[in-house]
């Protein structure tokens, strides 16, 4: 069975004339090169006047869903992609046929043990979105509550585990007989992607990402999240609320609703600083499939986010290197730029702060030739992830991810408002961020936070000291001294440590009251 799937690869790959992009580069070994060229001849009549970019994606897409997912992953990795075929790979649908209802019925009669007449008043057999790993149907709950049915597609795991087996022997070849192979790693962005696809076919994972988002955005004028009904999921089947809506794609229809753009432009770019810089935990795949926007009732213009299988994070290291570098960009503070690298780990310690800046700045400069609101962050931090690679930086899974997600934010934002500023939109809420962070108001958020625990040390650091002290000191008059001046000492900072903590529990009663 694998061999006939290798088959049908090397055919689709041929028709296609992908044997052609490994021939056009330079670095291809003489023997390899000699073997391409005698086959291609061989196939004279092949019509390749496409762009290579758009063969490769019309391959993918005659392969099937899997390799149309891959397609989607790869095109996120634009610091190791020509930037031709990563614009074309980004544009690649995941609209796949959808797999029979009874098969749909089946898998929710095994996961819950009875009929599905059983399980919800009324359960739609017709599909209203289908893709690559899952299906949604539309149903009801017995207490009228409306939901979406997210359901695996039967025998899916197999299916992904031999075309990944296939992915992980063509990208071994392709190590071995490129010579640029080695640096695209296309080893680990297969590992990558095997690791996207394992997260997606866990749905109650997914319902996890789903319900830490809605409890971020509690309350939130602008982004709705589905609730989750956990008594209904399990790792094949996700149950959520059914939401309501206009896909965002559909500028037309919003206008006609009586969408403010101007504002939902703005709104998602809110959105995205807020689940970035103040959570640490966002959506890693806004596609316009996945984004509805409110268009009846006193929530009109809300967003309505779907499809939570893709998510980021980032802890506080990573916000404060995005922060400081996104600041710097916009100072053209190119030596700021550098040192964040290094401070935050990213460079090696050795990377001279000199040479790394004047490369930071022959990159950069020439963008901001450009009004500002068609400065690119997401090109911006391409073109930092592509610079800082000559320096042996190892650009981060989760910087990658974000890099794709903001760059998906910039292309909805502009489609609904073409004159959309992002940097004047996002750089109060970057600066209001820093200064809450490194600041005198980070100062007492610490301190607050940390006030509780030493409600709880303070009281025995004396006792404890003392016992310590005495023990060490015994048989030692002169160490006995010493130690004793140490411990008095000890307790003038304990005591200014209480008086720093009462004061910021005074704050905090005061901001409450």
């Amino acid at each position: 069975m694998r061999l006939l799937r290798l088959l049908k690869i090397f055919l689709i790959a041929s028709r296609f004339g992908l044997d052609q992009m490994v021939l056009e580069h330079e670095a291809l070994a003489g023997r390899t090169r000699r073997l391409i060229r005698a086959m291609a001849l061989l196939q004279f009549w092949r019509d390749l006047e496409a762009p290579r970019a758009v063969r490769l994606r019309q391959a993918l897409e005659a392969l099937g869903p899997i390799f149309v997912k891959f397609g989607q992953v790869l095109s996120t990795r634009r610091d190791l992609l020509p930037m031709d075929i990563a614009d074309e790979l980004a544009k690649l649908q995941d609209q796949v046929p959808p797999f029979p209802s009874d098969q749909a019925v089946a898998e929710l009669e095994r996961v819950y043990g009875k009929p599905v007449e059983q399980v919800f008043a009324l359960f739609a057999r017709e599909p209203v979105a289908s893709a690559s790993v899952a299906q949604v149907h539309f149903a009801t709950l017995f207490d009228g509550r409306e939901v979406a049915v997210k359901i695996l597609r039967p025998g899916i795991a197999s299916i992904i585990s031999n075309d990944v087996a296939l992915l992980q022997i063509a990208a071994g070849l392709l190590e071995k007989l490129w010579a640029d192979g080695k640096r695209l790693k296309p080893r680990e962005v297969v590992g990558e992607f095997e690791k996207h696809l394992a997260d997606e076919l866990d749905l109650m994972r997914e319902a996890g990402n789903c319900s830490q988002l809605r409890r971020n955005f509690k309350d939130s004028p602008l982004l709705r999240i589905p609730e989750v009904h956990w008594d209904w999921c399990a790792n094949s089947v996700m149950v959520m609320e059914r939401m309501h809506g206009t896909p965002i794609s559909q500028i037309d229809l919003l206008r006609e609703k009586g969408v403010d753009l101007k504002a939902l432009s703005t709104a998602g770019v809110e959105i995205f600083f807020t689940q970035v810089f103040r959570d640490g935990f966002f959506h890693a795949d806004m596609h316009p499939g996945n984004i509805f926007v409110v268009t009846e009732g006193k929530d009109r213009g809300q967003y309505v986010a779907l499809d939570f299988g893709i998510v980021g994070t980032l802890t506080d290291n990573d916000k404060n290197y995005l922060a400081q570098n996104f600041l710097a960009f916009f100072r053209r503070d190119y030596k700021r730029v550098a040192e964040a690298h290094i401070e935050s780990g990213w460079a090696p310690r050795e990377t001279r702060v000199d040479e790394f800046e004047a490369a930071i700045r022959a990159v950069c400069e020439p963008i901001f030739d450009k009004p500002l609101k068609d400065i690119s962050f997401g090109r911006i931090l391409l073109r930092l992830f592509q610079t800082s690679r000559r320096y042996n930086v190892e650009v981060q899974p989760q910087l990658v991810l974000l890099q794709k997600t903001l760059l998906n934010i910039e292309g909805l934002g502009r489609q609904l408002n073409p004159d959309l500023d992002l940097w004047q939109t996002a750089k109060p809420f970057l600066e209001r961020w820093m200064s809450e962070q490194v600041g005198w108001r980070g100062l007492l958020k610490n301190l607050k936070r940390e006030a509780p625990q030493w409600a709880t040390l303070l009281p025995a650091l004396p006792r404890l000291a003392h016992q310590s002290l005495t023990r060490s000191a015994q048989g030692n008059d002169e160490t006995l001294a010493r130690l004793l001046a140490a411990h008095e000492k000890s307790q003038r900072w304990i005591v200014l440590a209480s008086i720093l903590a009462a004061a910021a529990l005074l704050l905090e009663l005061a901001h409450r009251l």
